[in-house]
């Protein structure tokens, strides 16, 4: 595995059937697998992948996984120094089934050995090199398994996932759903008004975005009396849900229910949240749900000793969807593992059995000897009414060492710094509130939709007009 038997599978029982849908080109299952079986005798061992959405990046990815293949797919959006650096690396460090004792790629559209590695995955990458890490085709199979089942995808779903599919997220939404016999849907390149239209005309029932995408989809659904109601589930990831992207979302698909999970790339799905329509959720909290089914969660310090409930450690799983490790870039801090459980350095703690997400330790802001995670200030902000939306960073400074600074962004109107210092009474310790606030006309993001605290670091260094100081 991971998916081309399944995708033998539904071609023969569904030839005519919709497939993929990208950019309004449409693939039926048997036209992706003839289309993949024709790529198979000029695709190699690894195949690099640096190309925007179309049904030929889908085709092409196809192949390239078939039998003892293995495939990296990079951001097209890099600059190109680093795409062929990337590549250079990759073609010095191929990995394919070979591995694992296989004869090497064959012209047979299947999968190859469960252990063989089929892809090649990437961090993002900004100014640096990104790191490589491998997943094996059983650790995506363990995976599909549990996500089809938390997610409750069937056959009779038609997903659209809007972001590029060089982006973790939407390859896993393209690779489930092949998985599954489900049709998906996807946009050449992210457009509100295609994203509608896609909805509207394709009768969609599943979305799979970040959130920063489902604030967007919703707000001007709703002003444009875009229909929604069709759709019955959304699976946000990448950051946590706000009151407002939430309460826009609920107006705007009504029957939907609301899917919030966290996870890593290296380490696959770690734990999850379901609430069905109508049904309140804590967008101020910290917590993100319980362990994803076939995860064990525990909260470890840096010895790998357990910590005891409540307390701050290092977010840690076991389960059979963690990758294999890295080709290149490991610093031994990125993919530790102790005696078995699985750590990236995300901080967090249990309460309940619900798992708390604090951040990254490499995003936390030590500030006159305290510890500060962007991520509750950020969620603290954003619960105050009047605020759309927040991002807090740490900045230089020569008293303190580092001091926290947020941008907001205004939900209406304008607001002031005084009304941000009164709004965070009671919900934020005093040593942890920003020292600086700066109003934003939009939010400093990537090419992918995630909220960025380094560009709105260099926004307020190069005083940019989107970061405006308040008084």
């Amino acid at each position: 595995m991971p998916f081309l038997d399944k995708l033998q599978l539904w071609a023969d029982e569904r030839p005519d059937d919709t497939a993929v849908v990208v950019g309004g080109k449409r693939l039926t299952w048997a036209g992706l697998r003839d289309a993949a079986m024709l790529r198979l005798p000029t695709t190699g061992s690894t195949t690099i992948l640096a190309e925007h959405n179309s049904v030929e990046f889908v085709t092409a990815y196809t192949a390239a996984v078939a039998g003892g293949r293995s495939c990296a797919v990079l951001d097209p959006l890099w600059p190109e120094a680093m795409i062929d650096e990337v590549s250079q690396r990759i073609n010095h460090t191929a990995v394919s089934g070979l591995e694992a004792g296989e004869d090497g790629p064959t012209e047979d559209l299947a999968d190859g050995a469960p252990s063989s590695t089929f892809l090649i995955g990437l961090t993002s990458g900004t100014t640096s090199i990104p790191k490589a890490f491998t997943r094996s085709r059983r650790s995506w199979q363990v995976s599909f398994e549990a996500s089809i089942e938390f997610f409750g995808l069937g056959q009779e779903d038609k997903t659209l996932a809007p972001g590029p599919l060089s982006a973790s997220l939407n390859l896993y939404a393209l690779s489930e759903c092949l998985y599954a016999g489900a049709a998906f849907h996807t946009l050449e390149t992210f457009d509100v008004g295609d994203a509608h239209a896609a909805i509207s005309h394709d009768g969609v029932t599943r979305l799979v975005l970040a959130p920063t995408m489902l604030r967007l989809l919703s707000e001007r659904g709703l002003v444009g009396g875009v229909d929604a109601s069709g759709v019955r589930s959304i699976i946000c990831a990448g950051s946590k849900l706000d009151s407002r992207t939430l309460e826009a979302a609920r107006r705007w698909a009504p029957n939907a229910a609301i899917f919030e999970y966290y996870g890593a790339s290296e380490l696959s799905f770690v734990s999850g949240t379901r609430l069905a329509a109508g049904e309140p959720l804590d967008a101020g909290g910290t917590g993100i749900g319980g362990p994803f089914p076939g995860v064990e969660l525990k909260i470890l310090d840096d010895g790998g000793s357990e910590l005891p409930p409540g307390a701050h450690g290092n977010i840690s799983v076991r389960s059979g969807m963690v990758s294999n490790g890295y080709l290149w870039g490991d610093d031994g801090q990125a993919l530790r593992c102790f005696n078995g459980w699985f750590t990236v350095g995300d901080q967090g703690y249990l309460d309940g059995g619900v798992l708390h997400i604090l951040g990254r330790r490499s995003d936390m802001i030590i500030t006159a000897g305290k510890n500060v995670y962007p991520h509750e200030v950020e969620l603290a902000l954003a619960s105050i009414p009047g605020v759309s939306a927040a991002v807090a960073a740490g900045m230089m400074d020569d008293v303190r060492g580092q001091k926290v600074v947020a941008g907001i962004l205004p939900a209406y109107g304008s607001v002031t710094a005084m009304q941000l210092k009164t709004g965070l009474d009671g919900l934020l310790a005093r040593d942890k509130r920003p020292l600086q606030y700066f109003a934003l006309s939009e939010l400093p993001v990537t090419d992918r939709g995630k909220v960025s605290r380094q560009i709105f670091l260099d926004w307020i260094k190069n005083n940019d007009s989107r970061a405006k100081p308040l008084a």
